[in-house]
């Protein structure tokens, strides 16, 4: 049966909004995202921008790890290099407008996080698997480490850390949270529309061919060198913009927001809301952010506010997130998006039967 989806072309096929069910999700997706800010209050809008900071450096894990098949768990190094490169330009070139300052120094700080993402990923060559898992994982720790060292101090600010600027778009200072919003809803649609739409040119099928069996991709003419340090670059690149957002987001930021907790959120967001999946990151974000703060709530309305019982909230969180992540991974490996997957497939054939 034609279903009035077949295209003509392979550029319309590659297309993201390639059909008018997807383009009414968008439209409506931006809408929803555009009134949110004009009725939800202030720590809505706060864990809104967390949201979208953290999405983006998903979408990132999601381009090495879902669809080309490279496990890393020190991505949040890059992050800190996004965050620290935005301080750091932010002061160098401290002499230029104020208004045009951003729009040098992100993407510089973006290029740079690419640049180490590839002399990161050399390793991915020869190891794959825990091995390579390992290996970015002692990297995370070298740029931790680094930052932390009185010889570079002076950039970084070291433990202390080191004050962020207020970014400024050509006159717009955004100095509160719900401008921020704005700037990081957009860029994180943006990143996720661009990432949609890199999995469906010959750049994105390749890292899906190395994922699936990459002696096999070799054989078919795919350079395993060249498209392997293209993701961690591609991935390091998302992860550098989520950290410039981040260093623009909060006024101080300190080593230890960068340490191995962020690196497995990050990996954790991804397994739950659904690797090689373009809405897994969206879902995994939402219930990693959300769960521990819906059980913050919850134990403080049990314990009545008190102090006493309120130091057991931490660990519980941990608890509750820890079993969710091994449900996930026994029960359903695709992660939430799967899930959605089938509830729409079932409306769709709704009422006739499976089969």
């Amino acid at each position: 049966m034609i279903n009035g989806n077949l295209k003509a072309t392979y550029g319309a096929d590659e297309r993201v909004l390639n059909n008018r069910n997807k383009q009414a999700f968008v439209i409506i997706s931006i809408a929803l995202l555009a009134i949110f800010p004009l009725f939800a209050d202030d720590y809505a809008v706060l864990m809104a921008c967390k949201m979208g900071i953290l999405l983006i450096a998903v979408v990132g894990v999601n381009v090495l790890t879902g669809y080309t098949g490279l496990v890393s768990l020190g991505h949040g190094a890059f992050v800190a290099i996004g965050a620290y490169a935005t301080v750091i330009l932010s002061n160098a070139f401290s002499g230029l407008p104020a208004g045009i300052l951003p729009f040098i120094v992100v993407p510089l700080a973006v290029i740079i996080s690419a640049l180490i993402g590839i002399v990161v990923g050399l390793p991915s060559l020869r190891v794959k698997g825990l091995y390579l898992a390992v290996a970015t994982l002692a990297a995370s720790f070298i740029v931790k480490f680094l930052i932390e060292q009185d010889l570079f101090k002076d950039w970084t600010g070291g433990v202390v850390g080191i004050n962020t600027p207020v970014p400024n778009l050509l006159g717009w200072e955004l100095d509160t949270k719900r401008e921020m919003y704005v700037l990081i809803t957009t860029l994180a649609v943006v990143t996720l529309l661009a990432a949609q739409n890199l999995f469906r040119t010959r750049v994105g099928r390749a890292f899906i061919a190395i994922r699936d069996r990459d002696y096999s991709a070799e054989i078919l003419g795919i350079s395993l060198l060249r498209y392997k340090l293209m993701s961690f670059a591609i991935s390091a690149a998302y992860c550098g913009l989520s950290g410039a957002l981040f260093a623009y987001f909060y006024a101080r930021i300190l080593p230890e927001q960068f340490s191995l907790d962020l690196s497995l959120e990050l990996v954790a967001a991804l397994i739950v809301g659904g690797m090689g999946r373009t809405m897994g990151p969206v879902f995994g974000v939402f219930l990693v952010l959300l769960v521990p703060e819906l059980i913050k709530i919850g134990m403080g309305a049990a314990t009545g506010g008190s102090l006493e019982l309120a130091r057991y909230t931490a660990p519980v969180q941990e608890i509750v997130f820890g079993l969710l992540l091994v449900f996930f991974l026994l029960k359903e490996p695709l992660g939430i998006n799967q899930i959605t997957d089938r509830i729409l497939r079932s409306a769709n054939r709704w009422p006739f039967a499976r089969g």
